[in-house]
């Protein structure tokens, strides 16, 4: 395949997905979040990258889960149920979905156009995809979660890279410590350049001598 992955260009070392769910995952992130107006979506945040890293650790395999069952239907307030992984879950549905893709389409999720991703995307959501494995409605929800708290998520962990998401909503990121000069001015945007762990850690935000940051403000006008 002559394309390659925006994160595969990147350099990015993948700790559990394979090219071909990276693409997969480059495609769908970029439909659920998409790039517009407003700024960057999912794919330039890294969300895909977000979520290898998430699936490479103890949560990706339920390491600090009880899987010992029974395995019975629960209700939405109950939480996660599957007896899959996340793993299991990215690896069957990705590969199952391709394959419907492959049926329906004549061709895999990541080369399918716009609208024909959003129509599949669509129809797991709504459980209408039979995969093999697992429900499609459980896929569609657990993918739709990642994908947010990549985008929202600390750069720390690999995704919400630039701290797009960030920016987007106007969160500051990790508090400074002159918020009380704040705190009588009611109903004005606080604009600063948001300030993540990650920016701390590598030495890229000054902070004062409690460890707090120092939050550089915004031109009024931005």
């Amino acid at each position: 395949m002559a394309e390659t992955s925006d994160n595969l260009a990147q350099g990015h070392a993948y700790g559990y997905l394979t090219q071909p769910e990276v693409r997969f995952l480059d495609a769908a992130v970029a439909r659920l979040i998409p790039a517009d107006e407003l700024g960057p979506g999912a794919r330039e945040a890294d969300v895909t990258y977000f979520i290898d890293r998430q699936l490479a650790s103890s949560w990706g395999t339920h390491g600090r889960n009880y899987r010992m069952g029974p395995w019975q239907e629960g209700t939405p307030e109950q939480g996660f149920q599957s007896r899959l992984t996340p793993q299991e879950i990215y690896r069957a549905a990705i590969r199952e979905t391709d394959g419907y893709c492959s049926r329906h389409y004549g061709k895999a999720f990541c080369f399918l156009a716009a609208e024909q991703q959003d129509e599949v995307l669509h129809a797991l959501e709504a459980g209408k995809i039979e995969l093999e494995s697992l429900s499609s409605k459980l896929f569609f929800g657990l993918l739709l979660r990642n994908t947010e708290e990549g985008f929202f998520a600390d750069p720390m962990y690999g995704g919400n890279r630039d701290k797009v998401g960030w920016k987007l909503i106007g969160f500051p990121g990790v508090a400074a410590s002159d918020y009380n000069d704040h705190l009588d001015q009611y109903n004005v945007p606080y604009r600063v350049e948001p300030v993540s762990i990650l920016d701390i850690q590598q030495n890229k935000a000054r902070v004062d001598a409690q460890g707090y940051p120092r939050h550089v403000k915004l031109d009024k006008k931005a």
